[in-house]
């Protein structure tokens, strides 16, 4: 069973598909059809739902893909959808911006947008007009322009005022603390199991290898609404409070099942070049909702946190029962989609050194600045003495079969002098190391030319820091 609210409704649900998303539960349980299906798959934003749950004394309020987010993440949490936000009959102050601000034509993606506001609203004192472009930039809208809802987002975020969800805030906290943990939902011969310690994730994994772990849901949700297959069991881990804590200590340890909005703030003070990637890493909603460790335990070629975590020298704490294990991360993937994870064992952490490389940098490419997926992600740290290139760390993803460190570009540049003919050696080096594949997003050729200039680029950010290599928007 699993109890949530739905806006101010308490809602149980004993007898569910656990393979259930968010979208198909309100449209076709709960009849709200406001919240629009586009994609199937957290590209457009048109089914962007908020949650709200607890978080000290008040209410964290987060945008999510309910396209991808099945119905266990309700647990135990607040669900608003479009249709809760009017009064009386009166349009909410996002709403209202949307019409004052002619942000509406069509209105397929409108309620999405009017979500997203929604969110970035609750989540903000003033309005910053970085802030709303990253609460909007997973929201596609097809005919208006963007111009107008931005509009609307800095009048509903300069006229805000006091609604209903803030009167009710403090009764819905309490309200929320008196549900109970759950321990299982199921039907049909689907399970879903919700452990809520690591001890009984470790259990309950040792005893069902073949379960599928649920974390934030955003890669995995895929199998069910574009390869329409059935999950028969899977074992949600996002309630465990241990795998989402954050710790500085000898290390930097980040749990497997905290989401990529909540580790930003640490990453983006650990090292301003690991935040500002996150910051072009899918949109919102799904930064809300995918884990660092999900990120990495998927093994996607593509995935842009492991590039930077190779390159960083990361390591993984892996737990199977009662055993640990410490892997590092460049012993980790194995082949397409394949990892060094045995039956029955997950990733509990993910381990960096305590002290951030001063020369750590790193860059994406694609075709889209914000909520696109990477033709190449590049990241590079050196240590460079007294002008010798001393350590090297490469990596590159997009560009094998798994992110990979480049180790013969790397052993290039070691004991070598840090000057523009060491740099050529190395990026040709690349070339023995990688034999890129053409596909969709871009050519063998290009790719490996990417890969070669983003090191060149590299050379110049340290070489000459004063010559201007980003292009920087200024309001």
């Amino acid at each position: 069973m699993i109890e949530f609210l739905l806006n101010q409704t308490l809602t149980r649900e004993t007898d569910l598909d656990p393979n259930t998303t968010l979208l198909h539960y309100l449209r076709r349980h709960q009849g709200r059809c406001g919240t629009k299906e586009g994609c199937a798959s957290g590209d457009c934003g048109a089914c962007t739902v908020v949650l709200a749950e607890v978080e000290g004394e008040t209410l964290r309020y987060r945008s999510v893909n309910a396209c991808l987010t099945f119905v266990t993440a309700l647990h135990g949490k607040q669900l608003i959808s479009v249709e809760d936000l009017k009064h009386h009959g009166q349009l909410h102050s996002v709403q209202q911006a949307m019409v004052d601000c002619h942000g509406s034509q069509c209105g397929f993606c409108t309620p999405g947008f009017v979500m997203s506001l929604f969110c970035l609203q609750k989540n903000s004192t003033h309005y910053q007009r970085q802030q709303a472009q990253q609460a909007l930039a997973g929201n596609l809208c097809r005919c208006t322009g963007y111009r107008p809802i931005i509009d609307a987002a800095q009048q509903a975020c300069e006229n805000r005022e006091a609604d209903d969800f803030d009167r009710q805030q403090r009764h819905t906290v309490q309200r929320l603390r008196q549900i109970a943990p759950a321990s299982e939902l199921s039907a049909g011969g689907k399970r879903c199991l919700l452990p809520q310690s690591v001890d009984q994730l470790a259990t309950l994994y040792q005893q069902y290898p073949q379960a599928r772990l649920l974390a934030g849901g955003s890669d995995l949700a895929l199998e069910v609404t574009q390869r329409h297959r059935d999950l028969p069991l899977m074992i949600a881990i996002g309630q465990i409070a241990a795998l989402r804590q954050v710790e500085r200590g000898e290390r930097l340890r980040i749990g497997a099942a905290a989401t990529l909005s909540e580790v930003y703030p640490l990453l983006m003070d650990y090292h301003p070049a690991f935040g500002e990637l996150l910051q072009r890493f899918a949109a919102q909603q799904i930064r809300n909702q995918g884990t660092l460790g999900g990120n990495l335990a998927n093994a996607s070629p593509i995935g842009d946190a492991a590039p930077l975590l190779l390159a960083l020298d990361a390591a993984l704490l892996l737990r199977h029962g009662t055993r640990q294990r410490e892997l590092p991360l460049r012993d980790f993937f194995l082949d397409y989609r394949q990892t060094a994870l045995q039956p029955g064992e997950f990733i509990d952490s993910i381990l960096l050194p305590a002290q951030a490389p001063r020369d750590f940098r790193a860059w994406k490419v694609s075709k889209r600045l914000e909520d696109d997926i990477s033709a190449v992600c590049g990241a590079f740290n050196l240590t460079i003495e007294q002008g010798m290139v001393r350590e090297a760390y490469v990596a590159y993803g997009g560009m094998a079969a798994t992110p990979k460190r480049a180790l013969t570009c790397e052993q290039a540049l070691v004991g070598q002098t840090w000057d523009r003919a060491t740099l050529e050696r190395a990026t040709q080096a690349l070339t023995r190391d990688f034999t890129p594949l053409s596909d969709f997003r871009a050519s063998s050729a290009y790719r490996m030319l990417v890969a070669q200039n983003l090191l060149r680029r590299y050379f110049i950010a340290l070489t000459a820091p004063q010559t201007a290599i980003e292009v920087v928007c200024h309001e």
